[in-house]
């Protein structure tokens, strides 16, 4: 389930910079940082990559889920600063 949710988060960050054209975002790891310090997204790009990971992942895994909830917001830590926190926190948000 966690190398589908990668692959998820890949497809959508790549099809994303089809329009964005980010350098940042030519090579996608675990490791790319997504938003704030350094992110490839400003939060316009944010909320379309939200979009589009809840739609994606709903048809993949039959789970609606909210990615930008007060939950995800109010962390110490965002989930959204790297591919890596971002698929740890679907992956705790499909689970449940």
């Amino acid at each position: 389930m966690k190398s589908k949710i990668l692959q998820i988060i890949t497809e959508c960050l790549t099809d994303l910079n089809e329009e964005l054209e980010n350098e940042s975002l030519n090579i996608i790891t675990e490791d790319t940082k997504i938003f704030g310090s350094n992110g490839a997204l400003d939060s316009l790009a944010l909320v379309s990559l939200i979009a589009d990971l809840e739609e994606k992942i709903s048809q993949e895994f039959d789970k609606d889920i909210v990615l930008a909830d007060e939950k995800a917001m109010s962390q110490k830590t965002s989930p959204f600063r790297n591919v890596t926190s971002l698929s740890e926190y679907i992956y705790l948000l499909i689970k449940d």
